[in-house]
């Protein structure tokens, strides 16, 4: 390109011309137009998609406030199973398809998951620390009450941080700790990125301050800075399927679970972006639980750590900081995503039976 070409970068090139020009101008408009009419079709469909998620839900043995502790089942030896504060816990019950926990109550465990629900009044004065201080651990007591020892624990995403600082502080409660895709150093990949989310959180001061929490409206806008183009490839991949496909009705169990959100109570919002988020408390361990830091290395009970290696919600570095730091940990890897490693074809084989197996053996 000649230095005139660099100067004047909309001028027709020689070799091009006038027309090639147009007709170029012409191609790039039918592919833009082509690719919102794929995505439009998208969501259209999926908006009109017969699928509902029928599935009942099993028995619940304890409540507090918002929250319930609901049991699969299963006769075996109890699990419970901890999701994060910020989507809905049944992404571990998506579907008859997809449903880790009934497959684990069909091989011999009792899965217990506790459902956070949606804050209330109570709920929305909480902070980490009556989360896992407070209901985390009168849930845990209560198994553990009622079985007569301790029990696994397994943690979700930022679940798994809940059930990390759990374990350091109930040892003699808890059996084992399972961390799936469960983040540490959140400066790990992309410090500057983790700084933005932080500040995210500043100009929603003034309605944190009012209602109390986070609004999943402005949840759903903060994930989606994460991958801003994810929306535009998913809804054309599903404008490519067959309405009537497994796998049409998987995609729209799973967009439904996304978009079933719950608020964040204020100050677990401002603990999380604040904290987690802008100063990498977590890695710089001045993350604090009732008044303690939370220290991985305190952490003595036996670990398993599964770290999907696609994540792109936790980055891998991230979540491996924390399996380096628990003395002892043993680290997996399957070639999944964040959410994949639970409802993906290859969850089963990746995470699911390891999973199994690590709890059969382990306390």
């Amino acid at each position: 390109m000649s230095q005139a070409d660099r100067m004047n970068p909309g001028r027709p090139h020689p070799d091009v011309g006038a027309g090639g020009a147009d007709r170029l101008t012409g191609e790039v408009d039918r592919e833009i137009r082509r690719r919102i009419d794929a995505v439009l079709t998208g969501i259209e469909r999926y908006r009109h998609h017969p699928y509902r998620r029928d599935l009942p839900d099993p028995p619940t043995i304890w409540t507090e406030g918002g929250s319930r502790l609901l049991d699969y089942g299963g006769g075996g030896r109890p699990v419970l199973f901890v999701p994060s504060l910020v989507n809905r816990g049944y992404i571990l019950d998506l579907s008859r398809d997809k449903s880790l926990m009934r497959w684990l109550a069909a091989r011999g465990f009792r899965p217990l998951l506790l459902d956070w629900g949606r804050p209330g009044p109570l709920e929305r004065r909480f902070t980490l620390t009556d989360y896992i201080a407070g209901r985390l651990e009168r849930a845990l007591n209560f198994i553990v009450e009622e079985v007569g020892a301790p029990v696994p624990v397994v943690g979700y995403c930022m679940g798994g941080l809940l059930a990390a600082a759990l374990a350091q502080r109930r040892p003699r409660a808890v059996a084992g700790l399972v961390l799936m895709a469960t983040p540490w150093d959140f400066h790990a990949e992309d410090a500057a990125t983790a700084r933005r989310v932080a500040t995210f959180i500043q100009p929603w001061g003034p309605v944190l301050d009012r209602w109390g929490e986070l609004p999943t409206d402005a949840l759903q806008a903060l994930f989606a800075q994460l991958d801003p183009l994810l929306a535009l490839k998913k809804f054309t991949g599903f404008a490519r399927m067959a309405p009537n496909s497994r796998a049409a009705a998987a995609f729209v169990a799973l967009e439904d679970w996304l978009n079933d959100g719950v608020p964040l109570v204020a100050g677990v919002a401002r603990d999380a972006l604040a904290g987690w988020y802008g100063r990498n408390d977590t890695m710089a361990g001045t993350w604090m639980v009732a008044g303690l830091p939370v220290d991985p290395g305190a952490i003595r009970v036996p670990t398993l750590a599964l770290i999907p290696e696609r994540d792109r919600i936790v980055p891998p570095a991230s979540a491996l900081a924390l399996g380096a730091a628990i003395p002892g940990a043993l680290v997996l890897r399957p070639p999944l995503g964040h959410i994949g490693m639970v409802v993906s074809a290859g969850a089963e084989t990746g995470v699911w039976k390891p999973l199994a197996e690590w709890l059969a053996a382990t306390g």
